[in-house]
């Protein structure tokens, strides 16, 4: 048994707050801080304890949390975007950044002005507007909510966390 797995970890009102090691959510477990929600297969034994191993727990009394902003970064807007070209479609590792609406016509550093771009669709659209070149966008860029990055972790394994983190459909 792994005891580093992560593990959910939700406010009193079933808000998600952050991921944790298991460690630290038996912990909190064993001292009555949290509630089991939903459990793997695996268990934590000892002597005189067999204790199911947490997926997802939450806090018993409502803590206030300050809403972190994801940081504006070359490696956050990739991530949003999966590597993939917003105007072609093509997946790479190799991506470039696009304004959507170039910085000499007043475009800004925001999520919604910026976008993964292939090289040869960055360099087709230039400085250009769409709307000037016919192209158009796959998807609409926007800021990713707080919970973005646990939703990114959920693709990668921990299908119990989505109805929690408001990736059911």
């Amino acid at each position: 048994m792994n005891i580093d797995k992560k593990v959910l970890l939700l406010n009193n009102s079933y808000e998600p707050i952050q991921i944790i090691g298991g460690k630290k959510a038996i912990i909190m477990l064993l001292l009555e801080k949290v509630d089991l929600i939903e459990k793997t297969n695996s268990f934590i034994c000892s002597e005189k304890l067999k204790l199911s191993f947490p997926s997802v727990i939450k806090l018993k009394k409502y803590v206030f949390i300050k809403i972190k902003n994801i940081p504006l970064t070359r490696k956050n807007i990739l991530s949003r975007d999966n590597n993939v070209c917003q105007y072609c479609g093509k997946n790479s590792k190799k991506m470039t950044i696009d304004h959507v609406i170039p910085k000499d016509k007043s475009g800004k550093d925001t999520w919604t002005n910026l976008v993964s771009a292939c090289s040869k669709c960055n360099i087709k659209k230039g400085n250009y507007l769409l709307s000037q070149i016919n192209m158009k966008l796959l998807n609409k860029p926007k800021k990713p909510s707080h919970i973005y990055h646990m939703q990114k972790l959920v693709k990668s394994g921990n299908a119990l966390w989505k109805p929690y983190l408001f990736m059911n459909k």
